[in-house]
């Protein structure tokens, strides 16, 4: 599994140089080094503008969703995040780096993993489905060159759309079926639908997540409006529109090196079968690439500002935490006093039975401890005459 997804990874990078490197070979450098030197501060700042209105946008769509999954987040959290995402969608090859960087830390942060997996998921889903339904309205509508390409092979794109409607059908049918079951695909499918229905296509959801959808791809027209213009292209919206669109689809292909690749590829070929210069297309496409990642430099300064907070906090010792563990040094115990006991005056003889702790040897009949009381002095007594003497304590008379 690890193999496949390294090798999967590794082709995305080398399909996205190859394009690059074939459409360099066939129109040159020059066309591209012209979209680093056409770009002025007028047009960086305008990419700066409407990159900020795009990604509140964004955010507040993702906040919609989340919301219908049950997962509340903050709308500044959700922009600064989203700040973070594009940056590292940009800059890091993939394209989708920053965004799986959002999906784990809100469903870290929110207790909920896989759910914070999927609410990124349906946001960004809900975001290709009206580029996709918005795009092929435009370019089955407004002349351009790929008008001129599907009229030309009516029938196989009629096949095609075909195909593709049926297989969305049948693809929901099974879902609808599988759902009804007890296998773990079957709790799958139910989780899916269901939250798909809760942020998506609610009542509390589904109007806003249009909206903000919306106005992010008129966001992202802007932006290679301005490119065009810093280019020096003057055709009509009208005319780009089709052209831009497919631009935006393509960039939506998982062969580029952070957004890199078939959108020049795509801009090059469409603005060369519609008339106007192949070099003028990459131009622009290049161009519109370079007002992206400075609309999403903001990110950087949250990713770095994050960053010297965590080591910060790494560094720092909590307050409270005790600053040095000191092993104590024993203590001898202390003896409670025994009072005296009080002696009992002199008797002629007493016993005292001791008993001591004795070993877990059968217990014995303690043995009394005979002490013979003291024996007090001989009086001397004085003879009289004619008289007895006494007898002495113990003796007997004579």
């Amino acid at each position: 599994m690890d193999v496949t997804r390294s090798i999967w990874a590794w082709a995305r990078l080398v399909g996205g140089a190859a394009i690059l490197a074939a459409v360099l070979w066939k129109l040159g450098t020059g066309a591209f080094l012209d979209g680093l030197r056409v770009l002025d501060a007028n047009a960086l700042v305008a990419a700066l503008v409407i990159g900020a209105a795009t990604t509140v946008l964004s955010a507040w769509r993702w906040c919609l969703v989340a919301r219908g999954l049950g997962m509340p987040i903050s709308l500044r959290g959700a922009v600064a995040d989203y700040y973070q995402a594009l940056f590292l969608n940009a800059a890091l090859p993939g394209g989708v780096l920053g965004d799986v960087d959002r999906a784990v830390r809100h469903g870290k942060g929110s207790g909920d993993l896989g759910r914070g997996v999927r609410a990124v998921v349906l946001e960004r889903t809900a975001g290709q489905i009206v580029l996709l339904v918005v795009g092929a309205a435009v370019l089955l509508l407004v002349p351009s060159p790929v008008l001129a390409l599907i009229q030309a092979h009516g029938p196989t794109v009629a096949a095609v759309t075909v195909g593709t409607a049926l297989a969305g059908v049948l693809a929901l049918i099974v879902l609808r079926r599988m759902r009804r079951g007890t296998s773990r695909a079957a709790g799958a499918a139910r989780t899916g639908l269901a939250e798909m229905r809760a942020g998506l296509l609610s009542r509390r959801t589904g109007p806003g997540v249009l909206l903000a959808s919306a106005a992010v791809l008129a966001g992202h027209l802007a932006t290679f409006m301005v490119a065009a213009r810093a280019a020096g292209s003057g055709a009509a919206l009208l005319t780009l529109a089709p052209l831009l669109l497919l631009a935006l689809l393509a960039m939506g292909l998982p062969v580029n090196i952070g957004g890199w690749g078939p959108r020049e590829g795509v801009m090059a070929w469409a603005f060369g079968a519609a008339g106007l210069s192949a070099s003028q297309g990459l131009t622009i496409a290049v161009a519109y690439g370079l007002l992206a990642f400075v609309a999403a430099a903001p990110g950087a300064v949250i990713v770095l500002v994050r960053t010297v907070s965590r080591v910060r906090s790494r560094a720092v010792v909590p307050a409270g935490a005790p600053a040095l563990a000191v092993p104590a040094l024993p203590v001898a115990p202390v003896l409670p006093v025994v009072p005296a006991l009080p002696v009992a005056a002199p008797a002629l003889a007493f016993r005292i039975a001791a008993t001591t702790p004795v070993s877990p040897a059968p217990a014995m009949a303690a043995r009394p401890i005979i002490i013979p009381a003291a024996v007090p002095p001989a009086r001397r007594a004085t003879i009289r005459a004619g008289g007895r003497k006494p007898a002495l304590t113990g003796g007997v008379a004579a």
